[in-house]
């Protein structure tokens, strides 16, 4: 198999997975980068804007819009931290509570279904060769990156 036969499959199973992931958040009123902050929330308990802002990888100005909207829309609420009182903690609510434990329940659903018919082996065989190809596509990214970073800026 070519390379671009990889990616090509990689490139649909990526646009199919988005398209379904878009239009069920959609139905529940999330978007993507929500999700993400509830996930966050839903694995390591109540966390500071700024932790969460550094586990997503958003600026702190960003994680104060997306907790807003997670506010206002009842997923997550925010409490005094009781350690600094300069901080405050974003907490799930019991709606994004059962939202998050609904969607864990789903994503183990889905990775068993993935996989359902298919030969152990060949199931561990495809799950290390995608490590592969992530630990490859991350290395490249950042070489990308980096060599991108050395060029002289252009100018506008």
């Amino acid at each position: 198999m070519s390379t671009t036969n990889l990616l090509d499959r990689l490139l649909a199973v990526t646009a199919l997975l988005q398209a379904d992931q878009e239009r069920e958040l959609g139905r529940i009123g999330l978007t993507s980068a929500r999700t993400h902050v509830l996930w966050v929330l839903h694995h390591r308990g109540p966390s500071t804007q700024i932790q969460l802002a550094d586990a997503i990888e958003v600026t702190p100005r960003n994680m104060t819009t997306l907790v807003d909207a997670l506010e206002a829309t009842g997923f997550v609420h925010r409490r005094p931290h009781p350690e600094d009182r300069r901080a405050v903690l974003v907490t799930l609510t019991e709606r994004g509570m059962a939202v998050m434990e609904t969607m864990a329940r789903e994503h183990d659903d889905l990775d068993a279904a993935l996989v359902e018919g298919l030969d152990p082996a060949i199931a561990r065989a495809t799950a290390e060769g995608l490590d592969h190809v992530l630990a490859r596509l991350t290395r490249l990214v950042d070489e990308h990156l980096a060599a991108r970073d050395e060029l002289p800026e252009q100018p506008r």
